[in-house]
């Protein structure tokens, strides 16, 4: 089992930053990939980011690619995602997800809000 915890969210004007990360307890953090996503209202989740387990492989959504960044740190069962150069159109909870494998993710966070103000 792994419980995953998501801070950092908050609300910030248009082009300002946050740094939202997600902290992992129970099973070795490093077996899984991290994955960032988020669900604007109405609207269906969507991927944001995702790392490898080693951190060699980054994936982004076109959309924010340029602007948000993603890492990890094994030793600290802690993943990140620094979001710089932020829209309105970035407002939505935030989720942490990982997964050992492909396809479906084996553990969700609770969300984080993020909300941009133009």
């Amino acid at each position: 089992q792994v419980q995953l915890v998501e801070s950092g969210g908050g609300l910030v004007q248009a082009g300002g930053s946050l740094r939202l990360s997600c902290v992992a307890s129970g099973r070795t953090f490093s077996r899984y990939e991290v994955s960032w996503f988020r669900q604007a209202p109405g609207k269906e989740r969507e991927f944001v980011a995702s790392i490898s387990w080693s951190g060699e492989n980054k994936y982004y959504r076109d959309s924010v690619k340029g602007r948000f960044t993603i890492s990890r740190d094994n030793a600290k069962n802690t993943g990140s995602l620094q979001m710089n150069s932020l829209k309105p159109e970035d407002t939505a909870v935030y989720y942490c997800g990982v997964r050992a494998g492909q396809g479906r993710y084996d553990y969700w966070g609770q969300g984080t809000q993020v909300t941009v103000s133009s």
